[in-house]
């Protein structure tokens, strides 16, 4: 049951090409921002898209992967945790971040030619 303890899935769409960063210790991480589309009919019977952008973080080589294979638009599976931090920005005002650490990927859709 642990392995169902914060854990997210989400499939989306790359909204830009992942932002790779190379640390002082030799870690590497990829964040980008994954769109996920929901699909329903209103009251009307119109057709509604609601879109949401998640936060992602990858890590070692998971952030490998991304740099190598990953880039906006892409369709991918997103299989992480929920991470929430805080700190503050230049002007001491306190800012809170939600994202998903990314343990796997799965690459969906086509091969780019």
């Amino acid at each position: 049951m642990n392995t169902l303890v914060n854990r997210v899935q989400l499939i989306g769409s790359l909204g830009q090409d992942p932002e790779l960063k190379t640390f002082d210790n030799g870690k590497r991480n990829a964040k980008f921002t994954l769109a996920t589309n929901e699909t329903y009919r209103n009251n009307e019977g119109e057709k509604v898209t609601n879109t949401t952008w998640h936060n992602i973080v990858a890590w070692g080589k998971t952030a490998d992967i991304i740099e190598k294979y990953v880039s906006k638009g892409d369709k991918i599976c997103v299989d992480g945790k929920l991470s929430n931090r805080n700190y503050e920005d230049k002007d001491g005002i306190k800012r809170y971040v939600t994202e998903i650490v990314a343990n796997e990927i799965l690459m969906l859709g086509q091969k780019k030619k």
